[in-house]
This record gives C-alpha cells, structure tokens and sequence, in this order.
C-alpha cells in the first residue's frame, strides 16, 4: 500500500466528516464529487451528486466520528478505492457503524469522489 495514496486520501475523508460535523457537508461534497459521482447510503437509496447536495443542506450534523482500519487501493495511475469502518455519533441516537468505501479519481491534479457506498454493521 502507498502511504502518500493512503494519507492524501484520508485527508480528504476526515475533511468530509468533519464537514458533515459542521453543518457545511452541501458545500464540501457539492465540490468534491465528480459531475456523474454517486452515494449508495445505508438506508437503500442511490443519490447523484444533486441528490447528495440537497439532502446534506437539510442533514442533521453529526457531533463526532471515527475512522478505523482505513486502506487505500491503487486503481492506477488517478483512480484509487478508500476503504475503512466509520462510525458517526449523534447526541441521543445510537451509533451510526459501516464499512465504508470512497471511490476517488484525480483530474488535473485533485482528488475528486466518483462513488461513495455504506454498509452498516449489525449491532451484535
């Protein structure tokens, strides 16, 4: 595994938590993703990159997270998978666990998020 990959990739995936923290995930997620990028959320629904917009702009705000066993796959060149188990917390609610996998390609130099899927962890 490539530590730069791995680094310059988690960077970009503590900056959308902590995005999705503050209230400014619209924002963050509206220039992150590609025109054609995709989320397949834990609640069964695929949003395009609109979909996200919108729904992030009315989203409650997390009040913490964890990203553990993070691991970056080389795709090639400019295209790379991030995969990790998330787990977000809220105030009130249960926790929030998934195995989490971000999809990213670089166009003219930046990382940009293709796909994003979550598959939540059963509680045991």
């Amino acid at each position: 595994m490539n530590d730069e990959l791995l680094y310059e990739l988690l960077e970009l995936e503590h900056q959308g938590w902590q995005s999705l923290c503050d209230g400014t995930g619209a924002d963050f997620y509206g220039r992150i993703m590609t025109d054609e990028g995709a989320m397949i959320l834990a609640h069964g629904f695929v949003f395009d990159r609109d979909a996200v917009i919108d729904s992030l702009a009315q989203a409650p705000t997390w009040d913490g997270y964890e990203i553990d066993a993070p691991e970056a796959i080389a795709l090639g060149e400019d295209q790379a998978i991030l995969r990790y188990t998330g787990t977000g917390h809220r105030a009130g609610e249960s926790d929030f666990h998934a195995l989490m996998g971000s999809v990213y390609v670089r166009t003219d130099g930046v990382w940009r998020l293709a796909h994003y899927q979550q598959t939540p962890i059963p509680e045991r």
